[in-house]
């Protein structure tokens, strides 16, 4: 009997532990959640102290293949929102294992003289909010309930270029196209559309990237919730 209430005790121990742990490493800080009872990383100590697990930093783009273009469209008025909300934004960022899976997707293009060309990665939570009260429709934009893959630093928009011209290759529709057309089961469309659109697509998953199926250009890591959601600028990532 005193060796099985040893035992039950153990494990108490361990189990609390566990738990403690868990709070300290799911991002959450001692911090109270949102309103949707989301934890999110406000502040860069924070973002550091996450960051110091192996893999879940966030990096920059460009430092890891300056083939890949960017043409960040929430940091200009080129946008679905018709307004700036991204400030002095030359660059993006990633979680660290989502930059080196892109860059073998880059590097297997590199091949077909294409290359990748990024409409926005890491997405402020706050922005994700704004763009909610735009378009409520959880088939183009992330319910803030619940957050989005951009805000964890794990998803992507992308599409095809040609290394040389940089010319996009024709997906169909433009970036941020609500409609059927940019579904990836809309098949009404040139072949060479359809061909594009694979290419993209059975690259992306190759390296360990998700479709989403009603945009053609968005991608997310497949284990994408682990990452913690993270609101804080851009300058705090570098």
């Amino acid at each position: 009997m005193f060796k099985l209430i040893i035992s039950y005790y153990n494990k108490g121990v361990c189990t609390g532990i566990f738990l403690l742990l868990t709070l300290l490493t799911a991002g959450q800080y001692g911090k109270k959640p949102n309103q949707y009872g989301l934890y999110l990383i406000t502040q860069k100590n924070d973002y550091i102290a996450s960051a110091s697990k192996h893999g879940y930093a966030m990096v920059d783009i460009k430092k890891i293949n300056k083939t890949i273009v960017t043409d960040l469209r929430y940091a200009g008025t080129n946008n679905f929102m018709h307004t700036k909300l991204y400030s002095s934004v030359r660059t993006t960022y990633m979680r660290e294992k989502a930059a080196r899976q892109l860059d073998s997707v880059q590097q297997e293009l590199n091949k077909k003289r294409l290359g990748i060309k990024i409409f926005d990665a890491y997405r402020p939570y706050s922005v994700t909010e704004k763009m909610w009260l735009i378009v409520q429709d959880d088939r183009y934009a992330a319910n803030p309930k619940k957050g989005s893959g951009h805000n964890r630093g794990a998803a992507v928009d992308v599409t095809l270029v040609d290394l040389k011209s940089k010319k996009e290759l024709d997906m169909g529709t433009g970036f941020d196209n609500f409609s059927d057309t940019a579904h990836h089961d809309f098949k009404q469309l040139p072949a060479s559309v359809l061909q594009n659109r694979l290419m993209l697509k059975s690259l992306m998953e190759q390296f360990g990237f998700k479709a989403l199926d009603t945009e053609w250009w968005h991608y997310s890591l497949t284990n994408a919730s682990e990452y913690e959601l993270l609101d804080i600028p851009f300058k705090d990532l570098k």
